[in-house]
């Protein structure tokens, strides 16, 4: 097999770099996993830092996330003191199985692309109502749910030359309280479960979001907060296809992780927990 097969570099590509899209190219944001593994048929890569697209945009409107912005960026950031769910960026960052040095090139893009289960800027985005904007190879343009975009285990809704532009957080689940819990079996290890519960200060509502365990984010949206057994159903009713099974927890253990979790993190945001 060829191993050798990146023959070309755009270090300049224009500002909409998907209308020079070609078969055999990739999006260069960190490469952290592209040159971490064999790439068989990739021929170029298309390096999106040039463009210079800002990493973080406070705004009243909440906070908008360049897809190439790092992950130590992110971590970084101090957000405004009524954004209670501020907390839940350094919180996701520190889910990642990766250094320091990775957390200096790898992007929240490049994570949320990957579409992997236990993608930590996917747990986080999902949680907080996050939506995307995609550039299509034609110059369009399109906004998804960030809850819709991974669709499997390394799958996603990008089509052939599309790009993630840009994460945006609405101010209003900033502004929310929240609880989490992430299980690994080892301290520093991959994700087996990570679920991110969130509450508004002047509401009964809940929003629950299941990631690690899922071949694809899970989000339960109620308005009001159920009891438990509701809860415990809710969770039982998922496919069975939908729980992952690697060497990290096999599908009945996620699931029970899950249900055990859900009414920790159900019980503490119903008696007011977590700011």
């Amino acid at each position: 097999m060829d191993l050798n097969t990146i023959t070309d570099v755009v270090r300049r590509p224009p500002d909409r770099p998907g209308a020079q899209w070609r078969d055999g190219d990739a999006w260069l944001a960190g490469g952290t996993w592209l040159f971490s593994e064999q790439q068989p048929g990739l021929r170029r890569l298309v390096d999106l830092t040039a463009l210079g697209w800002d990493s973080l945009v406070p705004s009243d409107a909440g906070l908008g996330i360049g897809a190439t912005c790092t992950v130590r960026d992110l971590y970084a950031f101090a957000p405004p003191g009524d954004w209670l769910a501020g907390s839940l960026f350094a919180t996701s960052c520190e889910a990642f199985l990766a250094s320091f040095k990775v957390w200096n090139s790898a992007t929240v893009g490049g994570n949320i692309c990957m579409s992997l289960p236990g993608g930590p800027m996917i747990t986080m985005a999902v949680a907080l109502e996050a939506t995307y904007t995609l550039w299509a190879a034609d110059g369009s343009e399109r906004t998804v749910d960030a809850a819709d975009f991974v669709t499997g285990n390394h799958e996603n809704i990008l089509a052939p030359g599309e790009i993630l532009r840009r994460i945006d957080i609405p101010v209003g689940a900033l502004r929310k309280r929240h609880a989490h819990r992430r299980f690994t079996l080892t301290h520093l290890g991959r994700s087996t479960l990570f679920m991110i519960g969130t509450r508004s200060t002047d509401a009964d509502d809940l929003l629950l979001t299941i990631t690690a365990g899922t071949t694809r984010p899970i989000r339960f949206a109620f308005d009001a907060v159920p009891d438990a057994g509701t809860l415990q159903q809710s969770i039982d009713a998922l496919p069975e296809d939908v729980w992952f099974d690697d060497p990290n927890g096999t599908p009945d253990h996620r699931r029970h992780l899950a249900k055990h979790y859900a009414e920790e993190i159900r019980t503490e945001l119903a008696a007011g927990g977590r700011r």
